[in-house]
C-alpha cells in the first residue's frame, strides 16, 4: 500500500477520529482541576493553546465555558470552526504560535490547558519558556494551567510503540506511533506516526515523522523555576484521576502539571 508522505494535522478529521473518545473524560478532568485548585469566578474562560481539531473547545463550551483557543495549522482552525458552527456552539479562535501568541487585551483567562505533548514541539529552552510566560500573563491571579506532556528516559535505550484504533461512521483509523530513544544531548525524540484510513472499503496510508524536545523530572523543574509566576500545585498522571496525585517525578512517563498564577 503506497504511503502519503504529511503533516498530520493537516488532515484534522483523521486526528480528530482518533483522538476524540477520551474527550469527555479529559474536560471532567479539567473542571475538576479548576474546581479543586482555581479561584472560583463566574466568568470561566478559558484558553487552549494548540487547540487542534476543536474537540476540548466545543466540549468546554457545551459545558457552558466562554473559551478562546488559537492553532498555527489553518486546516485545522477552519475544521475546529466548522465543528462548532454544526453543534450551535461559540468560541473565540484565530491563528497563532505557542511560543509567541497574543491573547486578547481584555480576556483574562480562569484556566488554561495544553493536554497532549503538544508543549514539547517547543523546541528549544527559550521557546518553552516563553509560552509559560504568556499562559501566565494571561491567567488571572489564581488561574490553573494544565499541562500534559510525555517525560523522558535516557537511559532506557528503548523504542516506544503506541497503537490505537477508531471508527466515525464510515471511516476506520488505525494509529501507530514510533518514538525513538531520547538523545541527552541534543534533547530531542524522532517521532514517526502512520495512519492507516480505510473509508468505504478502501484503504490508504499516510506518515508523518517529527522531532519532540524532551524533558525529564529535573528537567522540567529547571524549566518552571524560569517562570515564577507559575506554581507547580499538584501533578497527575493520563489516567486523570482526581483520587490519585503524583510526584513530579521519574517514575512514570505521562504527567499533567497544574500550575497556577501567583
Amino acid at each position: 500500500m503506497p504511503t502519503d508522505h504529511r503533516d498530520w494535522y493537516d488532515t484534522p478529521l483523521y486526528y480528530d477520529i482518533i483522538f476524540d473518545a477520551d474527550t469527555p473524560r479529559e474536560a471532567t478532568f479539567l473542571e475538576n482541576v479548576w474546581a479543586s485548585y482555581g479561584t472560583k469566578s463566574r466568568t470561566r474562560r478559558l484558553l487552549e493553546p494548540a487547540c487542534g481539531s476543536g474537540r476540548l473547545i466545543t466540549e468546554m463550551a457545551r459545558r457552558g465555558w466562554n473559551v478562546s483557543g488559537f492553532d498555527g495549522n489553518q486546516r485545522m482552525l477552519d475544521f475546529a470552526k466548522e465543528r462548532l458552527r454544526q453543534e450551535g456552539m461559540k468560541a473565540r479562535l484565530w491563528a497563532d504560535w505557542m511560543q509567541s501568541f497574543t491573547a486578547p487585551k481584555t480576556a483574562h483567562y480562569d484556566l488554561a490547558h495544553c493536554m497532549v505533548s503538544t508543549f514539547k514541539y517547543l523546541l528549544t529552552e527559550a521557546d518553552a519558556t516563553a509560552c509559560l510566560q504568556r499562559v501566565a500573563d494571561s491567567l488571572k491571579p489564581g488561574g490553573v494551567f494544565a499541562l500534559g506532556l510525555h517525560l523522558s528516559d535516557y537511559a532506557s535505550g528503548q523504542e516506544a510503540h503506541e497503537r490505537w484504533v477508531a471508527k466515525r461512521e464510515d471511516i476506520e483509523v488505525v494509529c501507530n506511533t514510533h518514538t525513538w530513544p531520547a538523545n541527552a544531548k541534543t534533547r530531542l525524540e524522532e517521532m514517526r506516526t502512520r495512519l492507516k484510513i480505510t473509508h468505504a472499503g478502501r484503504s490508504h496510508m499516510q506518515e508523518t515523522r517529527w522531532n519532540f524536545r524532551t524533558y525529564d523530572a529535573r528537567q522540567m523543574k529547571t524549566l518552571l523555576r524560569r517562570v515564577p509566576d507559575l506554581s507547580l500545585v499538584a501533578s497527575y498522571d493520563f489516567t486523570h484521576d482526581m483520587e490519585s496525585p503524583r510526584e513530579l517525578d521519574d517514575s512514570y512517563a505521562d504527567i499533567v502539571l497544574i500550575l497556577v498564577r501567583n
